[in-house]
């Protein structure tokens, strides 16, 4: 029997088509309007939603799909499900853990380098003529000590290119100590800002992580400090960053999430010397991709058997 599957993000025709391969009718909203309008004519037929963490989906939508079973978010995040809603209406909520945990790292290490080195601005003075004026010494990246927030998929993967990579000492902060990883753990954010050079948020959103990245952590890493946001926008505190940076309490920034992206605030934009900015593409690979659109299939599959989903967000 097909499932009906209500899709809120954007999907290419090849990843379209591995669905419709695997007995999955599409029903494409590629606007809010698009999004309203099916969940109001195809309700009675959608059991499942493909969605993202960044758009989510609300208990109100829930409540309009009476034979809904199923929600997946393509990709890890999924802060903006409602996920105690969908469990109180026994809707399986899915996710991507670990499919882009590689495309985020290699990404990270481009942040890094494109940072310390002043790639970026190297280039635009070199175009505009300005050789000798930035033809100076840079900081070398296995120099410094990288910490990183968050010790899941993508900061073990980050963790393992600095440490076999890059011969970077790897400090990181996590809920609980691994003792199966050979890098040190800082139970405190606070003391691993304190201790790091490079300072990499690899965090899920939410309320628990929210604006965790304050002042008093920008502060602590310090003037010659660099803060890599690839986590999601709401763990950084966007005006804190702004200030640090104008006052030079914090040296560089290099973020590929906004708190209220794709909006970026003017007075971040503007300082092109500090900061280097990405469009939230850290995740995106096609390798990535496909094994989001192979994990969606697998989760479906599952539902349809009567089984327990694949991959289940995890208790919160």
């Amino acid at each position: 029997m097909p499932i009906h599957m209500l899709v809120v993000t954007p999907l290419s025709r090849h990843h379209r088509q591995q669905l419709a391969d695997a007995d999955i009718i599409l029903h494409l909203a590629r606007t809010n309007e698009d999004r309203e309008t099916l969940i109001a004519t195809q309700g009675e037929h959608i059991t499942a939603v493909l969605t993202i963490g960044t758009i989510g989906f609300t208990a109100e939508e829930m409540d309009r799909l009476p034979h809904l079973t199923l929600i997946c978010a393509q990709g890890v995040g999924f802060e903006n499900i409602d996920v105690e809603a969908a469990r109180a209406r026994h809707i399986a909520v899915t996710h991507g853990p670990g499919t882009n945990a590689g495309t985020v790292a290699d990404h990270t290490f481009g942040l890094m380098l494109a940072s310390l080195r002043r790639i970026v601005q190297s280039d635009r003075a070199v175009r505009e003529g300005r050789w000798d004026e930035v033809r100076r010494s840079l900081p070398a990246l296995h120099d410094k000590t990288l910490g990183i927030l968050g010790m899941g998929n993508v900061g073990q993967a980050i963790a393992h290119r600095a440490w076999h990579g890059f011969d970077m000492p790897v400090r990181y902060y996590s809920r609980h100590a691994r003792t199966d990883l050979p890098y040190t753990h800082d139970s405190d954010p606070l003391a691993l800002a304190q201790g790091v050079d490079i300072l990499v948020a690899a965090l899920p959103g939410g309320s628990a992580t929210r604006h965790m990245v304050n002042r008093e952590m920008m502060d602590a890493l310090g003037p010659k400090g660099l803060l890599i946001n690839i986590g999601r926008g709401s763990v950084v505190d966007t005006a804190a960053l702004i200030d640090a940076l104008h006052h030079n309490t914090l040296g560089q920034a290099a973020l590929d999430v906004l708190e209220d992206e794709p909006e970026v605030p003017a007075e971040l934009s503007a300082l092109t010397e500090q900061v280097i900015l990405t469009p939230h593409t850290a995740g995106l690979s096609p390798s990535a991709i496909d094994a989001t659109i192979a994990l969606v299939i697998e989760n479906v599959s599952a539902i349809r058997r009567g089984d327990a989903p694949v991959t289940p967000v995890p208790l919160v």
